[in-house]
Formats: C-alpha cells, structure tokens, sequence
C-alpha cells in the first residue's frame, strides 16, 4: 500500500475539517442555517472549532511521524463515525436537515468506514 493511499483518508479529513471547523467558529452563517444568540452559543461554537482543529493538526503530524498513524487513523474513524452517527440520529429524533448536513453526514461515514478499512488493510501500520 502506497503513502498516498494509507494516508487518504486523513488528508481528506483535514482538508475539510480545517475549514469547517473555522466556519463553525468564526463565521457560522456564512454556510449553515445558524444564528448565534448568546456568548454562550459562540462559546460552544468556538470550542468546537478548537477540537476540530486540534484533531486536523494530529492527522497532519501522523502523516508524518508514522509512529502515531494507528492511534491518528483510529482517532479518525471515532470523530467520523460519532458526527456521522450522532448525524443520522438526529435525522430520525429531529427531522431532515438542511442537503449540506445530509452530504456531510454521508461523508462522514464513508471516511470512517474507509478508515476502518486502510486500517484493516495495513497489517504492520507502525512500519
């Protein structure tokens, strides 16, 4: 298995987390149906935007240091599986939402899914 393919589906996780955990915290209108209405709405926002950054920049780190490739591929497959999921549920209790949720939400499970797939495929991923 090439670099390029063991890493995918991190190098695609944070070309997208990185600009959507910004628009979440610095300007979450500009894409989404939100309306902030309080510090602690923002609040929210903001940390939220600090998690998704804070993963991006591990997935980055293990791309390079392979010591942290199991341990970055696994933590990729929890946070896209957990948004998908929590996603999917939230369709059934909340109702429908918006299409970019919806092609979000299927994003989100396929990159977790593929992760669980490189990872399986990678039978000595420390090497």
């Amino acid at each position: 298995m090439t670099s390029v393919q063991k890493n995918l589906h991190l190098t695609i996780s944070i070309g997208i987390v990185i600009p959507i955990g910004l628009i979440y915290g610095l300007q979450p209108d500009l894409l989404f149906n939100v309306k902030i209405n309080s510090i602690d709405e923002a609040n929210i926002l903001k940390a939220i935007m600090g998690l998704y950054l804070a993963f991006a920049v591990f997935w980055l780190y293990a791309i390079y240091d392979n010591q942290f490739w199991v341990v970055a591929t696994i933590s990729n497959i929890l946070f896209m599986l957990g948004l998908g999921l929590g996603r999917v549920v939230s369709s059934f209790v909340d109702g429908t939402p918006s299409p970019i949720f919806m092609f979000g939400t299927l994003g989100e499970l396929i990159l977790g899914f593929y992760g669980i797939y490189i990872l399986s495929k990678n039978k000595n991923p420390i090497v």
